[in-house]
């Protein structure tokens, strides 16, 4: 039998070998983990604080926001192949351990929430064949969202290219309704209802042009969170080169998904009538074309979209805490494996915390917009630490060879990190403050790690970084209990 390129006879293939991704399953991890539930609500969630001119130019910016973070991850994945989990390794290497860990926690804490927001909407389409899901925050829908958690939960636990390999058949499962409905909306596509009040200013609701962009943001970037997915799983690749490619073709695909639901579905409806469409709103879009029958065929492919999703990020979940622990960053107990190769102590940890916060939704009320809304704020940190990390490889020349250019690489390095920046102003301070309660509690986990390793727990910069952190966080839990700021 030939596993991964090695002879290995039968029975005798090894955990290692039995996880190597090739290209095909890499891509279908990135387009998979991209492409959950963001894109059915996309012509919703942007018009309900935009009009055509704003999401173009929200669309503008984050193409190319989106694609100079590409180029970092491609650069990074080919200039350090020895850092395996993407952007908590990148972040470690260019800023030392403590901003290392927060970059991994922050990504980890994206990638659960993400899976409780996952968990909400699915339920929420499936309120339109069963109305007690209501929006997806009802006992009934938190119980049927617990049993989805813990049969994905099984399904990991029988090996990570098993689950890889259901995901790429979901993958194209998902991807096919979309482009069914691109291809029915463009044919009935209306310029005059798209350049109806084409500023948006028409609607005193909106505000400026600059505060319908910044309303965009954070949706923009919900829909690609993913796109370094293939970087996380670096160290279980077949090929190096394969997660560039992955990487690459992920984005394009994506891209040219996204802003065509989004831009086509204001030829069919006027921004009013977008903004008050019931989520998944592609799913109203394609019914105000073809009748009842595309709602259902929408809802249906949304259940079958967040399904993949979250797989997607149940793996990518479990993945970045389990190797953070592997040297050192994390406690020693998230690296634990099962014989099967899978991180099942950090899984199973990842899957209580999901399993904690459906409860909440049940209490709280939590909608699925307030939630990827605290997904996306949370990445932002390994996101910005990894294009800085790219630009101070260029400006040191490290890891360059004498006389390789180095222009393009610092470009898109500053450009990656300009862009999470300015999507940390957008986020806005609700949200930033819900990270930091999120964030704080974590510096127990670092100390806890340090101390397995003897190692000094903080140099003096890192001391102050921390403690500005849990003051933000108690200020944060501070807002919330007393109603200033509410966020979920």
């Amino acid at each position: 039998m030939t596993t991964a390129g090695i002879n290995v006879p039968i029975g005798k293939v090894t955990a290692a070998a039995a996880t190597k991704l090739r290209v095909g399953s890499l891509t279908a991890l990135v387009i998979g983990s991209m492409v959950g539930s963001g894109v059915f609500s996309l012509p919703q969630n942007m018009a309900a604080g935009a009009g055509p001119l704003a999401i173009l130019i929200g669309w503008a910016i984050t193409a190319v926001g989106m694609l100079a973070l590409v180029f970092v991850y491609q650069s990074l994945a080919t200039r350090k192949p020895a850092l395996d989990a993407g952007p908590y390794a990148y972040a470690k290497a260019g800023f030392g351990p403590f901003i290392g860990f927060n970059s991994a926690w922050g990504y980890w804490i994206s990638a659960w929430v993400g899976n409780v927001s996952y968990a909400v909407i699915v339920f929420s389409a499936l309120s339109y064949f069963f109305p007690a899901f209501g929006d997806g925050n009802t006992w009934q829908a938190v119980l049927g969202a617990s049993i989805l958690l813990w049969l994905v939960h099984a399904l990991v636990l029988a090996g990570i290219r098993q689950a890889a390999i259901v995901n790429v058949i979901v993958t194209v499962a998902k991807i096919a309704p979309i482009v069914l409905f691109v291809g029915v909306v463009a044919v009935a596509f209306k310029l005059d209802v798209w350049s109806l009040d084409f500023s948006g200013l028409g609607n005193a609701d909106l505000g400026s042009i600059t505060a319908q962009v910044k309303s965009t943001m954070m949706v923009t970037l919900w829909v690609f969170i993913g796109i370094e997915s293939a970087s996380v799983f670096s160290g279980r690749a077949e090929h190096r080169k394969d997660i560039a490619m992955a990487t690459v073709l992920g984005f394009f695909t994506c891209l040219a998904l996204y802003g065509l639901v989004s831009l086509l579905s204001l030829g069919i409806l006027s921004q009013p009538e977008l903004a008050a469409l019931k989520n998944p709103s592609m799913a109203g879009v394609l019914e105000a074309v073809v009748g009842p029958w595309g709602a259902i065929l929408i809802n249906i492919a949304l259940v079958v979209s967040v399904v993949g999703a979250f797989l997607s990020w149940t793996l990518l979940a479990a993945e970045i805490p389990h190797v953070a622990a592997k040297d050192g960053t994390m406690p020693k107990f998230f690296g634990q494996e099962s014989e099967r190769g899978v991180p099942s102590t950090s899984l199973l940890i990842t899957n209580l915390l999901v399993q904690a916060f459906l409860v909440i939704t049940l209490f709280a009320q939590s909608t699925y917009q307030a939630l990827f809304y605290i997904a996306s704020a949370a990445i932002l940190v390994p996101y910005i630490f990894s294009g800085a990390y790219a630009a101070k490889l260029a400006l040191t020349g490290e890891s360059y060879k004498g006389g390789e250019q180095r222009g393009g690489p610092l470009f898109a390095g500053l450009l990656a990190t300009v862009y999470g920046l300015w999507l940390v102003y957008a986020a806005g301070p609700a949200y930033l403050f819900m990270c930091a309660i999120l964030y704080a509690p974590g510096i127990v986990f670092y100390v806890w790690a340090r101390r397995e390793t003897n190692q000094r727990v903080f140099h003096p910069a890192e001391a102050a970084v921390a403690a500005a952190l849990v003051a933000a966080g108690v200020a944060a839990a501070y807002l919330i209990w007393n109603g200033s700021i509410s966020p979920l």
